[in-house]
């Protein structure tokens, strides 16, 4: 998708605020009709606009208190292999491809340092990864967000 209309982005920031409100509660407090965000909704998740569901959980709820961020070097021509091989470790949240010294950055979780070791063995074990280089997250100090940006096209759009 490749430009939001106000309404798409009043509906975005209002799910930024509060990720699980009902349709019908969202489309009240916009003053909207309920058929018009359920429509609007789902040509959003159609286009990828908005992320999955999954990303919601916590890991820390689930046992998984350390975060890091692994850089690996990967052989070019085992590109897909190595990914496939990623996919399988359920540690893995989040994988790019990036420039720079390595040429994925992984998010991953782990139940505590000793842990960690484990995933990074799993991770240098796939077919295609020649080296790794990981950093703890210690702490979030900006939270996932989006508004900011939501904002910032609204500046936009007022501005034209």
């Amino acid at each position: 998708m490749s430009t939001l209309d106000a309404t798409d982005r009043r509906i975005l920031r209002a799910l930024d605020d509060d990720p699980r409100v009902p349709v019908l509660l969202l489309a009240q407090r916009l003053g909207l009709a309920r058929k018009t965000v359920q429509t609007r909704l789902a040509r959003l998740q159609d286009a990828g606009v908005l992320r999955p569901h999954s990303d919601r959980v916590r890991p820390s709820s689930l046992g998984y208190a350390v975060k890091a961020l692994v850089t690996a070097e990967v052989e070019q021509a085992r590109l897909d292999e190595a990914v496939a091989a990623l996919r399988r470790i359920p540690e893995i949240l989040h994988c790019a491809a990036t420039t720079g010294d390595g040429d994925i950055v992984l998010q991953v979780v782990a139940r505590d340092p000793d842990d960690l070791y484990r995933v990074g063995q799993r991770i240098l074990s796939c077919r295609g990864i020649r080296r790794t280089s990981s950093a703890l997250l210690m702490r979030d100090l900006i939270p996932y967000r989006t508004t900011a940006l939501l904002e910032a096209a609204d500046e936009v759009s007022a501005a034209r």
